[in-house]
């Protein structure tokens, strides 16, 4: 599904990333962790080609990101990946169902066949009726549910999230997470989580553990 080798990045004099080589299966759902500064946000914003790397290659789904133009880069974007961020990142003058539609809309998908989709991920995250609500008229969990369907319309290969539980009370983070494992286990979908979340990191497949730029080590969920 996902094969990282080699990735290494720097900013001006200070290297971020040394060397990283990674392999996510399908389904897998997958947290990176480390202390602030260790490269986490960099190697996801890489692996989802927000940012390039200075060497290495990001093959997802059989398709070097690498050698692609900047027009079929953001093309690969819209379709294959998903992205949930801290702050939902909603715009405020849409609904609920166009926030989600939106990636559709970029693609080019059909508004009726859009909003279908729509409107089953939103019965799916038990928002239905709030489709028709702005986001200042949504709870933080409800936003953020929003955030994952709209990283969700395409279909795409991998949602990548950053630190998407971190703005969250302890009851919304926990109904997140959650979330997370039944698209996994109903869908078969992919996640690669960056989280400071210790209760969130315990849960995932697996547990990839960063420190100065490189992967120290990789920790199993107890129950694989």
């Amino acid at each position: 599904m996902i094969d990282i080798k080699g990735i290494t990045k720097s900013f001006g004099s200070l290297q971020v990333l040394k060397g990283i080589d990674l392999h996510i299966n399908k389904g897998e759902v997958v947290s990176i962790v480390g202390p602030s500064g260790a490269g986490k946000t960099t190697l996801l914003q890489i692996l989802g080609t927000l940012d390039k790397a200075d060497s290495g290659s990001v093959i997802v789904d059989g398709i070097d990101t690498g050698k692609l133009s900047r027009n079929k880069l953001s093309e690969f974007r819209n379709r294959h990946l998903g992205f949930v961020f801290q702050f939902h990142q909603l715009l405020p003058e849409f609904t609920a169902i166009e926030n989600i539609m939106i990636p559709a809309n970029i693609a080019g998908i059909k508004t009726k066949e859009a909003k279908a989709r729509a409107e089953e991920l939103l019965e799916f995250m038990g928002l239905s009726d709030r489709a028709d609500h702005k986001p200042n008229e949504l709870s933080g969990g409800e936003k953020q549910r929003v955030a994952v369907a709209r990283a969700l319309i395409n279909n795409p290969a991998v949602i990548l999230a950053d630190e998407p539980s971190g703005s969250l009370d302890s009851k919304n983070k926990e109904e997140l997470h959650k979330l997370f494992f039944e698209l996994r286990d109903k869908f078969g979908q992919t996640f690669v989580i960056v989280t400071h979340d210790e209760t969130l990191a315990t849960l995932t497949d697996r547990t990839i553990h960063l420190k100065d730029g490189l992967i120290q080590n990789e920790q199993k969920a107890e129950n694989q």
